[in-house]
């Protein structure tokens, strides 16, 4: 699932959904879906669970167990975050049981596990992102395009800008911004973030040699907030009050979104995406029992509450029903 746009198809309401913005940093003043349902615990589950994968997800994946084995304290887990790009082999290799990942599975990680396996990794979409282009909490640029995005951090210039932008004056900033260097800060290859923001963001072309390469979100967004003349992507999650998330168009001329859950249900931001836990389960047979519950629990008004509060966008009932592939 490329973008979030069909999101009228599923019957979503936005109006249930309430933002408050900061600026253009959403924060935790929204409501969930009123259809999502209370998390009831069963008996009987126990056992170890090894999650390894994306970092973008790490904050929720831990405090997901943290809930999570509130109910079930005989459940142990394991979760390791250094990037999407680690989840397919350690759950073709069965050293996982989840793996968290902040993009899709590509046709070569499907294959893989397939060819160990002999059936495909099931998924299932556990909340949605705004993935973000932060600069400096006091960097007056009012909007970016995405051919600009592309232009300020690629090589290559896919999106066909008029020219290589390397200074702030460039995209519109007057006076003593006009002529600062921008400095870019990003993720390491094995991020799902990087691969994401390679496809979209800079259509399918590369990025600058300048771009700082962090191994965590939070690290990109941290630096970010020190730099005044700093520029980066990570989840919106990882906002922070030194940093703002600029607006984006898709094109020059068309209306700049904020990264707001509305702008990602209606399909309007450009950068929306689904979050995902990837995990084995053979054709005809349940999941696990104890991962089973746990994709219920991160499902369930609970669930979703702890995405709220960690900064990220919600899921629907309606999306929530349409991934109940684990039961």
């Amino acid at each position: 699932m490329r973008k979030l746009l069909n999101w009228g198809l599923l019957g979503v309401a936005a109006a249930a959904i309430t933002v408050s913005v900061i600026g253009v940093q959403a924060k935790a003043d929204t409501t969930l879906d009123k259809d999502l349902k209370e998390y009831k615990p069963v008996a009987g589950i126990s056992g170890n669970l090894v999650s390894v994968g994306s970092d973008t997800l790490n904050n929720l994946m831990t405090f997901w167990t943290e809930g999570y084995r509130k109910h079930y304290p005989n459940v142990t887990f394991s979760v390791e975050g250094k990037g999407s790009t680690t989840a397919p082999p350690a759950l073709t290799d069965g050293q996982s049981d989840l793996g968290p990942m902040s993009r899709e599975m590509k046709t070569e990680e499907i294959n893989a596990f397939e060819k160990k396996w002999g059936y495909k990794p099931s998924r299932v979409a556990v909340a949605i992102d705004a993935l973000a282009v932060f600069v400096h909490k006091d960097n007056p640029v009012k909007s970016l395009t995405m051919p600009q995005v592309d232009a300020i951090f690629s090589s290559t210039r896919k999106g066909k800008y008029k020219e290589d932008v390397t200074k702030w004056g460039q995209v519109g900033l007057e006076g003593d911004w006009a002529n600062q260097n921008i400095t870019l800060y990003g993720r390491n290859s094995a991020s799902g973030t990087y691969g994401y923001f390679k496809e979209h963001a800079l259509f399918k072309g590369d990025f600058k040699p300048a771009v700082k390469e962090q191994p965590g979100s939070s690290t990109v967004v941290q630096l970010i907030g020190e730099d005044r003349s700093g520029a980066g992507y990570s989840g919106i999650g990882y906002a922070t009050a030194g940093v703002r998330a600029v607006p984006l168009a898709k094109a020059e001329g068309d209306t700049a979104y904020e990264a707001t859950a509305e702008n990602c249900y209606n399909g309007k931001y450009p950068l929306s995406r689904y979050l995902y836990v990837y995990f084995n389960r053979a054709p005809g047979k349940e999941a696990n029992a104890a991962v089973r519950e746990f994709f219920a629990f991160i499902h369930s008004k609970e669930g979703q509450e702890i995405v709220l509060k960690d900064g990220f966008i919600p899921l629907t009932s309606k999306v929530v029903e349409k991934n109940s592939s684990y039961k």
